[in-house]
């Protein structure tokens, strides 16, 4: 008989990448709140991807199996 498949959480496939070499990325927050007031170079400093903090990839690793 196979083995069963391990589900992907949903949530953090969508808020979290991954990168070529396998480190996980994510958003910086407060993007949408009160965003007309802040100045463009914040806004575009928002725009980018930030890594996630090493101590959280071995989590973010079981939350997304599949995720490489």
């Amino acid at each position: 008989m196979a083995k069963q498949k391990l589900k992907t959480h949903r949530g953090a496939y969508k808020r979290f990448g991954v990168t070529g070499t396998g480190k996980y990325t994510r958003r910086k927050g407060h993007l949408s709140h009160l965003r007309r007031k802040k100045l463009g170079g914040v806004r575009r400093l928002y725009d980018g991807k930030l890594p996630v903090h090493p101590t959280h990839t071995r989590r973010l690793g079981r939350l997304m199996p599949y995720s490489g």
